[in-house]
């Protein structure tokens, strides 16, 4: 299929990776929305195996925020302290926890306004929370997706973070986006990884505008 324009590069990149990526969906493990929330936070410069690890053994002890907000920072760090910037998440995560159980009654809040005033909660945070939990039409911009919308040539390389987001949501559905978020995202975590692309294994390399694209 020869792609004409933008809109259609858009949806021919977009219907490849749905043929290639049946389930797309977050591979946090999580029981409720708090502990989506917490995971999120951990998740930043994390992998996800290594939040699902620690997560199993603090949403034992700590399963919603009343409990995680009674908790002792000590006790908390001792089970997170495997994941990067231990010091930093420790007082983010009691903090939101603090703040969720004083002024949400306990629950987490679908609003971006009230999502950001959380400790530790960014954008890109946010829109993942609002995406998984709520359904909202947003696009979470991590890492992965940064890479891969740049690579494939879905937006311009010297785009931003906010500047992707931005392009990504005036192309894509307001449907699609919660799955097209996954779409990116596991593609770029499995296939078109960092430092060594998987081009050979790749469903999209004869669309993809990479151009040290990697055959080995």
């Amino acid at each position: 299929m020869k792609v004409k324009n933008k809109k259609q590069f858009y949806k021919e990149v977009l219907n490849i990776l749905k043929k290639s990526i049946p389930e797309p969906k977050t591979e946090l493990l999580f029981q409720n929305d708090f502990q989506l929330l917490v995971a999120v936070v951990l998740s930043a410069q994390c992998t996800d195996d290594r939040v699902n690890k620690i997560t199993k053994v603090l949403f034992e002890k700590y399963s919603d925020a009343y409990s995680l907000n009674n908790a002792k920072e000590e006790d908390i760090y001792n089970v997170i302290k495997s994941c990067s910037y231990p010091n930093s998440k420790v007082k983010y995560i009691k903090g939101i926890a603090k703040k969720i159980v004083e002024e949400y009654n306990g629950k987490v809040p679908s609003e971006y306004e009230e999502l950001i005033k959380l400790p530790g909660v960014g954008r890109k945070t946010a829109n993942v929370v609002m995406s998984v939990l709520f359904d909202k039409p947003v696009i979470a911009v991590d890492t992965h997706i940064y890479r891969v919308s740049k690579r494939i040539g879905l937006v311009d390389k010297s785009y931003n973070i906010l500047q992707v987001e931005k392009e990504l949501t005036k192309y894509i559905e307001r449907n699609e986006r919660k799955n097209a978020h996954h779409y990116l995202l596991l593609h770029g975590r499995y296939v078109c990884k960092a430092l060594k692309p998987l081009c050979k294994q790749c469903v999209l390399r004869h669309l993809c505008k990479y151009e040290n694209k990697n055959f080995d």
